[in-house]
Formats: structure tokens, sequence, C-alpha cells
């Protein structure tokens, strides 16, 4: 029994007619009753009772008929997947996020995705940067949004996305708390809250390097992985931490994030996607076209709000 066969025997069953089953699967009328013939002696019952009217579906016929139906709509699900990921209009994508790609570049990201792309799958999976890189390389993701600049970015394709700047979150208990603004080489006598370098290393990196910027190496005085939880621990008292400036989207109660008016000129912390290069998956090609394509407009309006894309 193959798909052939039962297409002809669905076909067959809907026209209660050798002659119009055959005109609509487009094949002479003996061929069709030879096939029909093999599937019943292979199956070893009769599917059709044939009649001078037409043929009508035995007991067997109809107990087979739904299922026969249910396996051509599959075999055709299963087609039209192959076709739409061959494409790029369909597939699953694997995607490792940093969580502060959940902020802003997220919630913009997927509702225009599925608009433009309703077939594409995505299967979200949050992760440090250092765990997407090596997801990348098991192939564990087939694309990343991470935090860049990327320190090791040998072998892998990074495409920035946005451009953002650290600031400094502070108690509302602190002195410091009154300011918009600061010089991060003012708040060098400040405990930090920082990021471990075991566990994310290129964040970690940049934060440090930040304040050698402004000439000062940080007393660190509590590690955490996460924005929220160094958020946390800044409304706690503990000290001060550096993060995105994307961040003031989530701050929670008790924080205030100053901008630092000590920025060293092209020292920048962002979002990119990062990818294998060479790849041939169509659907991870059609995801980047629209990603760097929605960042362009987004950075567009942010620097051009009165003016239409």
């Amino acid at each position: 029994m193959n798909l052939r066969q039962l297409r002809q025997f669905v076909t067959l069953a809907e026209t209660g007619n050798f002659h119009r089953a055959a005109e609509q699967l487009h094949m002479a009328q003996p061929p069709l009753s030879v096939s029909i013939r093999k599937l019943e002696e292979e199956l070893g019952s009769p599917l059709f009772d044939r009649t001078s009217a037409g043929v009508l579906l035995t007991p067997a016929g109809e107990a087979m008929l739904a299922d026969a139906r249910n396996t051509l709509l599959y075999a055709d699900r299963c087609r039209n997947a192959v076709l739409d990921t061959r494409s790029g209009e369909g597939g699953l994508e694997r995607l490792g996020i940093v969580g502060s790609a959940t902020y802003a570049l997220l919630p913009e990201l997927i509702p225009s995705l599925r608009q433009r792309y309703p077939k594409i799958e995505l299967e979200l999976s949050e992760a440090t940067s250092s765990e997407i890189l090596d997801g990348l390389l098991t192939r564990r993701f087939d694309a990343g949004l991470l935090r860049y600049p990327v320190l090791n970015p040998s072998g892998f394709e990074i495409l920035p996305l946005d451009r953002d700047d650290f600031v400094l979150a502070v108690s509302d208990n602190s002195p410091l708390a009154k300011r918009d603004g600061i010089a991060l080489s003012e708040a060098a006598q400040e405990p930090f809250i920082m990021y471990p370098a075991d566990k994310v290393p290129g964040l970690s990196a940049l934060a440090m390097m930040r304040c050698q910027f402004s000439g000062f190496v940080p007393h660190v005085a509590q590690e955490a992985m996460q924005v929220q939880t160094i958020m946390s621990l800044v409304a706690s008292g503990l000290g001060v931490g550096l993060v995105a400036g994307v961040s003031r989207r989530v701050m929670p109660r008790g924080i205030r994030c100053l901008s630092l008016t000590d920025n060293p000129p092209g020292f920048h912390v962002g979002i990119a996607l990062a990818r294998l290069p060479g790849g041939n998956n169509r659907a991870v090609e059609r995801f980047t076209e629209h990603t760097l394509r929605l960042a362009r407009v987004s950075a567009h309006d942010r620097t051009n709000p009165d003016k239409p894309v």
C-alpha cells in the first residue's frame, strides 16, 4: 500500500464512480481498476461494492476512509514543511538569547516576524553570551542574540543590531540618586555589584574595561549573572552596578539609573545577532534579513523620530 493507492481509494470513495475518479486523477480507468483491485487483495478484503450505477464503500472501506484521508493530509503537510523550510518560509529556528534581549528587541521582533513569516517556528532558550557561542558550535542553536562587543568573535558572524551604553544603577537611598548623570570616575570608591568572569566573561570584561577607562579598578562587593539580580542587590544597598541602558525598561522600585558623562569615544555595548558563516539554512537567512531590517528601522526611528521611514 502506498500514497498513490490511498489517493486513488479516497478519490473513488468520494466520486463513487471509476470514470469520474480516473478523470480527477488524470489517468485512464483500467489502470485505476487494477490498482484498486491490488489494494483490496493486499488488505484481504473488498473495499467497494461494484454496481451498475457506480461503487459503494463496503464496511471495510468505510472503516478505512477516515484514516486514509488523514494519512494523505499528513503526507501533504510533510511535503509542504520541506518546501517551506527549503525556501526559508518555514521551519524551526532555535534561538539562544541573553536576558536583556527580552527588554526591547524581542517584543518588537517576534510579532513582526510572525506577521511576515507565519510558518517559521521559534524555539527560544535563554543563555549567556558564551553559552550561545558554544551552542552555535554544537548546533544546539541556529542563531543567537547576545551582548557585543564579543571578546573572541573568531569563527562566528557577528551582526550588531543596536547600540547602547552602560548606565550606573544606584539605590534610591544613595546620595548619588539625586543626580541624573555622573562621571563613572566619581563612583570609584563605591562597592560594585559585578558580573562573574567565569560565567559571563564577555560582560564582566566590558564592565571592568569601562571602569578602567575612567581610571579605577572597582571594588567588587558581590557578583551576579542576571541584570535583574544586580539591580535587586543595588536596591538592597549592597553597592552600585553597571547595566545596559535598556535595563531602564525593567528597572525595579528603589533604583535609579544614571547616565555616564565620561563615556570613552567609541565605547558602546549592545545586542548583536551571532551565527556560523556559510550555513545553508534558509530559515536562518530569512530570520537574519528580517532582524537586520527591523534594527535599521528602529535605529532610523530613534535618530529621526519625526521623519517617515
